[in-house]
């Protein structure tokens, strides 16, 4: 029942090429910055990523797109495309194929996968390129498109605490859609700022209860470029 590996270079040895894998995060908080470095040094292609956004310009998933190792990302808005050069030079040039998707739309195909829902209908994009090739019907007068749920071969996800077990816990907005990704995959992999023994944790704050995970580890290194200290000036 122990589920702790070494470290992000062992949770992701059997990752191959050609996989599918969901990424938790939302621009830079959340984002599972261990296992990212991992499969960047691992250097395998042809990956479909699934991830709110696609990082920034040398940081986060911004490494794998520098390596030349993602041919297609599903994201959101917050991919950044504009903020991310490489990431929109690289989809001008046809070297990425980028899915943008609904923010809102985005996270119910993922809770969908996870749910073994097969697909959905939404009113959200009816009319729009959104829309396209996809069949609509209408209820109660209203138009609405159906979406495919979304899942993956590996999710890798960032908590905030992790039991041996694999339960996790995050820690206020770098819960994003981490917890639903857990869901939605062959093989969930959890990194952790903290690792502790089981029984520590409270059992009504886990969020991700353990049956989900299949390896996590706590992780080595943490940047933190999302956060900033700022310091009140005293009075006179």
């Amino acid at each position: 029942m122990n589920k702790v590996v070494a470290s992000a270079e062992q949770a992701i040895q059997d990752v191959f090429d050609g996989a599918t894998i969901m990424v938790g995060g939302f621009g830079l908080c959340g984002m599972p910055e261990n296992l990212i470095r991992a499969l960047a040094h691992k250097g395998v292609k042809n990956l479909t990523t699934i991830s709110n956004n696609a990082g920034v310009d040398g940081y986060g998933m911004g490494l794998l797109l520098a390596n030349g190792q993602i041919q297609r990302h599903i994201g959101t808005y917050g991919t950044y495309v504009g903020e991310n050069k490489l990431l929109e030079e690289m989809v001008l040039k046809g070297k990425v194929q980028l899915d943008l998707v609904p923010q809102g739309t985005f996270s119910e195909r993922i809770r969908a996968g996870g749910a073994g829902i097969p697909a959905f209908f939404t009113p959200t994009g009816v009319g729009t390129i959104v829309a396209e090739g996809k069949e609509t019907r209408d209820f109660d007068g209203r138009t609405y498109v159906m979406e495919r749920a979304l899942r993956a071969d590996f999710a890798f996800i960032k908590a905030w605490k992790g039991d041996r077990w694999g339960n996790l816990v995050y820690r206020k907005t770098a819960r994003n859609f981490n917890p639903m990704m857990a869901t939605a995959a062959k093989v969930t992999i959890a990194e952790v700022e903290q690792l502790v023994e089981v029984g520590e944790l409270d059992p009504d704050t886990v969020h991700t209860p353990s049956v989900f995970v299949k390896r996590i580890f706590q992780g080595a290194l943490y940047e933190r470029r999302i956060e900033r200290r700022t310091v009140r000036k005293g009075n006179a």
